[in-house]
């Protein structure tokens, strides 16, 4: 329940992220979640000084 609203409002899913990250590049350190779920946010919603600030839809 709790991943399927995570998805709905659009927040992936930490330890799936974890599982893919150690079977398809066991020889690197995937992020932390924090730094994952920030990761994420800016990736939707822009944000960052590349993207030139915030960005919805």
């Amino acid at each position: 329940m709790r991943q399927t609203a995570s998805l709905m409002i659009g927040q992936p899913d930490y330890e799936t992220y974890v599982a893919h990250w150690k079977q398809f590049h066991p020889d690197e350190t995937p992020m932390n979640r924090t730094e994952f779920f920030r990761n994420r946010e800016e990736r939707r919603y822009g944000g960052g000084v590349s993207t030139g600030g915030f960005r919805c839809c």
